[in-house]
């Protein structure tokens, strides 16, 4: 009876606990019906890394990317072809941005679904044939819920036809220099194909360019919402936007074939970071793997603002000039890319030429700035002429000595 009593008083310690941690033992993946664990308590987890220490990921390819500089911070397999699965919906969301920049197309836009948009299987918000969306309600079916009709919708209306938008997706892949990318469909549906491929690294390269449209983050970041006045339910796929500081997006996949995938990017302090993982073997490794190199990335890395010193040259001399000198303009300095807490390493040095020719052309080069670490140099900005500055001729000359007179 003892013994009993001690076997129950465990389980019943055991139920306790789980209860109070609040984890849920099985949560169905929406794009894909994939019942995966997500039994971790992330907040829990105390990801950051050392630099030198080892970073941990479970993904067949993964790769960290700084958004401004586009530096690879850390990767592997970068360069292997993988299915992307839902991912993909990357460049097709690109696309929509880029129509949307143009004016081609506006969020307010009226669609109406076609007999081939309806009929995509995988995840989607059951859009019936006739029935009609405004382009901000599928794109937020796309980004939250990863809708596989909403996508191919928005893909008909940009392009005039899925295999028009699929024929854009690749060249805009090219334009991108994803060299080791095809897209088959603008979806990730790859039950039916062998070649609908892409990298880590090139996923990486769309992402850094998706990015670069501030408004697409009111859609990406997004953890629940609704459609049909609240008769469709929304909840975003990448469990990353539930509690990750900072997180910015961004999309991602699953399929048999793919396995689990992620494109997460997240912003602190200025920078942001786009961690890519492909090929994990359930949700909880991707999402691992994501939030260890993002927090391994943070913890490492930092962007440096340099500044151009007070003392530096304001103009040069012009010789045979009808002026003898120009003023000159210092660029912005983008900024670098550092070690953490190394910023005193870094150092500017402004090269200018002592004298130049006329004439002088407005904007022409007349000096350089390096960034400097070391002997390293990270950055070089060009120094140029403010105004230009005509070559004196014999009617100048003379005007110019009877004015001194």
């Amino acid at each position: 009876m003892k013994k009993i009593s001690v076997i129950i008083l465990c389980i019943l310690i055991l139920f306790t606990s789980v209860t109070a941690n609040g984890l849920n033992l099985a949560v169905t993946d929406v794009e894909n019906n994939i019942t995966f664990d997500e039994s971790l308590d992330y907040n829990g987890v105390d990801c950051s890394v050392a630099v030198d220490a080892e970073l941990m990921t479970f993904a067949k390819s993964v790769v960290l990317m700084e958004k401004s500089t586009g530096r690879v911070l850390y990767s592997e397999n970068e360069n292997e072809k993988v299915f992307p699965a839902s991912v993909t919906k990357i460049m097709s969301i690109l696309l929509v941005c880029e129509a949307l920049e143009s004016g081609k197309i506006t969020l307010e836009d009226k669609v109406t679904c076609s007999d081939n948009a309806s009929s995509k299987g995988g995840s989607q918000i059951w859009l019936e044939p006739g029935e009609t969306m405004t382009v901000h309600e599928l794109l937020k079916a796309t980004c939250v819920y990863s809708a596989n009709d909403a996508c191919t919708l928005l893909g008909e209306y940009v392009a005039g036809s899925e295999t028009a938008f699929n024929q854009l997706m690749n060249k805009r892949a090219k334009e991108l220099g994803m060299k080791n990318t095809h897209f088959d469909n603008c979806t990730g549906l790859d039950d039916t194909t062998d070649t609908h491929l892409t990298t880590a690294y090139d996923i990486a390269v769309m992402s850094r360019e998706l990015i670069k449209y501030d408004f697409i983050k009111e859609y990406t970041t997004i953890w629940m919402d609704s459609l049909r006045n609240g008769e469709t339910q929304l909840v975003n796929t990448n469990k990353l936007v539930r509690f990750y500081d900072g997180i910015t997006g961004l999309k991602t996949g699953t399929t048999d074939k793919a396995g689990c995938c992620v494109a997460a990017t997240a912003e602190r302090n200025g920078m942001e970071l786009i961690a890519v993982v492909m090929g994990s073997e359930n949700s909880k490794d991707r999402f691992n793997s994501a939030q260890n190199m993002l927090d391994w990335g943070f913890a490492n890395y930092e962007l440096f603002v340099p500044v151009i010193p007070s003392d530096s040259v304001k103009t040069i001399s012009v010789d045979l000039g009808v002026k003898d000198e120009v003023n000159v303009l210092y660029p912005e300095i983008p900024s670098v890319l550092i070690n953490k807490g190394k910023s005193d390493k870094i150092k500017v040095n402004i090269i200018t030429q002592d004298g130049i020719s006329a004439p002088v052309t407005q904007g022409q080069k007349v000096g350089v700035i390096q960034i400097l670490s070391g002997e390293k140099i990270l950055s070089e900005c060009d120094i140029t002429a403010e105004k230009a500055v005509e070559k004196l001729t014999f009617f100048t000359a003379m005007h110019k000595i009877l004015s001194s007179l």
